[in-house]
């Protein structure tokens, strides 16, 4: 009984070895297969991240040139700031002195002034201005004192129109424009009860002033 026992154990060592033989073919085959798994998968990942970074750098080189070309443009066209322009002059009528195309520089007055003082400083050729005439006029005006600007038809560029001598005006103007030839550039210097008096209201110049005014048409 004990020769059997030996024999069926002498008959399992062979079988046991080819098993194991077996088993180690089997895992040797799976492991190759998990290493060509491994290597497909690191191949197709390296792949797609030549193809990413490649997009990328098309996109930067792109980016980068569409930047030049912008700031080429920029420089080859730069938007100069706007100059600052005059009024337009207005249209003198014929057979006006070219003088009164100018606006003329008005200094300060001196002494004290007491009365109306009209001076001619361009005469004109035209008929004398009557009261009650609609005149067509440019003019400076200038405190007495000290000869600074408060007021100019020249800045706007247009002509000012009004009727002479019926009051529509201060007083200095109505009596020292009627009776001047069209085409005259005349100096009024107007004392404070002339013009609009030593404590004018509402942004009106005060005290003495001074005015050059340009006679260009009456009607």
């Amino acid at each position: 009984m004990s020769e059997r026992v030996e024999n069926r154990s002498a008959g399992q060592a062979p079988a046991t070895k080819a098993q194991r033989r077996l088993a180690a073919q089997l895992a040797e085959k799976k492991a190759a297969e998990a290493r060509r798994r491994r290597q497909s998968i690191l191949g197709a990942a390296v792949g797609v991240l030549a193809v990413v970074a490649l997009v990328g750098g098309l996109v930067w080189l792109n980016s980068g040139d569409d930047d030049k070309a912008s700031t080429a443009g920029s420089s080859a066209s730069p938007t100069a700031p706007a100059e600052p322009t005059a009024p337009p002059a207005a249209e003198l009528p014929a057979g006006i002195d070219p003088a009164l195309k100018t606006k003329p520089t008005v200094q300060a007055g001196t002494g004290e002034l007491t009365k109306l003082t009209v001076t001619t400083l361009v005469k004109g050729t035209g008929p004398a201005v009557k009261a009650g005439q609609n005149i067509t006029t440019n003019y400076v005006g200038v405190f007495y004192k000290d000869g600074k600007q408060f007021d100019a038809s020249w800045d706007s560029g247009q002509p000012a129109t009004f009727q002479i001598g019926v009051g529509q005006v201060i007083k200095g103007w109505d009596q020292g424009l009627v009776g001047v030839p069209v085409g005259s550039r005349v100096q009024l210097d107007l004392p404070a009860e002339l013009a609009y008096g030593n404590d004018a209201a509402g942004g009106r110049p005060a005290g003495p002033l001074r005015f050059v005014v340009d006679v260009l048409a009456a009607q």
